[in-house]
């Protein structure tokens, strides 16, 4: 029982030197950073350059161009891209992929194209839920949206085989609906090609739901093909 005290409070102080290194230290380091262009690094010299304007409704700064039409990054998801979000982690994409790429020398990200430079903190900012993954089944997909067209993103979710040949994806073509083509108007605007090997049967289309139409924008909206004040393509 006397040392009852010295167990609690080595306890507390154990708890307490934890949070503050991993927690607070790292909100100290990260928590205040926003949207910047390669030159500016300070929120408010961007502001003044009229790159960047802070919402009165959020607090947070928000994007415009300055006068040589430099954007500040990361952007934000909006729209399609932003519901996308939702469809990728309710099919679990997030298991199978990570959605960041390792500085050179650190694994072989460089070398399979997964990106011309390493993911640092500000990438991830704007993000509500960051999807940094738990495991590689699949490739990354920081850079996903540079590398495919939104035909493969749809191909390759209807049937990786497609794409893929010999991938252990699992189709997802409970997203696509297959329905014969309308005699009046004809084929429809959003229907997605197949290589002839794959094609349906002829009268028959595909057609993506509402939900793989936001997947692949989300999709298509992963790139990180823009320099920030602490990481440039040339380092």
């Amino acid at each position: 029982m006397k040392s009852l005290p010295i167990l609690f409070l080595g306890i507390f102080f154990t708890l307490a030197f934890s949070w503050t290194g991993i927690v607070l230290v790292s909100h100290i380091q990260l928590g205040f950073l926003e949207p910047a262009t390669p030159e500016l690094t300070n929120a408010e010299e961007e502001a003044i350059a009229g790159v960047l304007f802070r919402d009165p409704d959020t607090g947070r700064m928000v994007h415009g161009r300055n006068q040589d039409g430099v954007q500040a990054n990361p952007m934000p998801l909006v729209g399609s891209a932003q519901r996308g979000l939702r469809v990728y982690e309710q099919m679990g994409c997030l298991y199978c992929h990570s959605q960041q790429v390792r500085r050179q020398g650190f694994g072989s990200d460089f070398e399979r194209g997964w990106g011309n430079r390493q993911s640092v903190p500000r990438d991830y900012i704007l993000k509500e839920r960051v999807m940094l993954g738990t495991m590689r089944t699949g490739p990354d997909l920081s850079n996903v949206g540079l590398r495919y067209s939104e035909l493969w993103q749809h191909q390759h979710l209807y049937n990786p085989q497609i794409t893929s040949p010999g991938s252990t994806m699992p189709p997802y073509a409970f997203l696509y609906e297959v329905r014969p083509i309308n005699p009046v108007t004809g084929p429809s605007p959003i229907a997605i090609d197949l290589p002839a090997q794959w094609a349906l049967p002829e009268g028959y289309e595909l057609i993506p739901t509402r939900r793989a139409l936001d997947l692949v924008a989300y999709l298509m909206s992963l790139h990180q093909d823009y320099e920030l004040p602490e990481i440039k393509f040339t380092e």
